[in-house]
């Protein structure tokens, strides 16, 4: 049992009683713009303004991913958004997105006002849609998406639950880390009985699935997540370990997960990237 005293909830839950954190800076219980700052516009059509977290990287990652089957019209410029300084406040993100979450898309491709796509899937979807790619056929399509929406049910356990109370909470409270542990456990055991049968999550073809799930449970399948790897042994999920490093070893992959990074190595951080040749600069360090 915790030797935290037991709380108490107030009759009515003020702002003033938020318990700090990791993000307490940046934690607020309303929406809307805090202050004026208009999202720059480089030269390319699709414009995303993001951070190399998890759900930032997804769509790197596809972008990267079309770029090299030759889909020229998926150049992009991506905009560093410092959460941490609560750039998504900024009036022209919340404009883009106003639920104030990274990552958020602006598509001109047409022209005219730009089309805005916000959260991680939709972005996945509209962009895979728009350029005919990674969205299989059949059935297989529908294990596609009942993939991608389990990833973005599941995640917030993960990320909001498990890695909050284990890693960036003010200290460690044994109820929620057990319970979100047997949760996280629990999921990772799901992905592993379906790898079992499966080469990636929508069969034997490499979908925008695999691309949703690979930032959150692969980058946890590789001890990275939390430090937690050895908390949650994730070394046994065998099936999970193979589809982690097969993913991994894809060059749009090395390439979109570095971009909006600004953060560890060297050789590993982008924060704004406009071409390919910024990239590869990166990768050659």
């Amino acid at each position: 049992m915790s030797n935290q005293d037991e709380y108490t909830p107030p009759k009515v839950w003020t702002w003033e009683q938020e318990s700090g954190g990791t993000f307490a800076s940046i934690n607020r219980p309303i929406a809307g713009a805090t202050h004026d700052k208009e999202l720059p516009r480089g030269a390319h059509p699709l414009q995303l303004h993001s951070m190399g977290t998890p759900n930032g990287v997804k769509v790197t990652i596809l972008l990267e991913e079309l770029l090299a089957l030759g889909h020229t019209g998926a150049e992009y410029d991506a905009w560093l958004i410092k959460i941490g300084d609560g750039d998504q406040f900024g009036s022209g993100f919340v404009a883009a997105n106003p639920n104030s979450k990274i990552p958020a898309l602006l598509d001109y491709s047409d022209g005219g006002e730009p089309i805005r796509v916000f959260e991680s899937a939709s972005i996945l979807m509209h962009l895979a849609e728009k350029f005919g790619a990674f969205i299989p056929q059949g059935q297989a399509r529908v294990e596609c998406f009942n993939w991608l929406f389990w990833q973005m049910g599941s995640a917030p356990y993960l990320g909001g639950g498990f890695g909050h109370f284990y890693h960036y909470a003010p200290y460690k409270m044994e109820y929620p880390i057990n319970r979100f542990a047997m949760e996280v456990k629990r999921q990772m055991d799901v992905l592993d009985r379906h790898l079992a049968e499966n080469e990636y999550f929508a069969g034997d073809e490499y979908s925008i699935a695999d691309m949703a799930i690979w930032p959150w449970y692969g980058r946890l399948a590789e001890g990275k997540a939390y430090e937690a790897g050895d908390f949650l042994d994730v070394k046994s999920y065998e099936h999970v370990q193979r589809w982690t490093k097969q993913i991994g070893e894809r060059e749009a992959v090395k390439r979109g997960k570095i971009v909006n990074v600004a953060w560890g190595e060297p050789n590993a951080q982008l924060p704004n990237r406009h071409s390919a040749a910024d990239i590869d600069a990166v990768l050659a360090k």
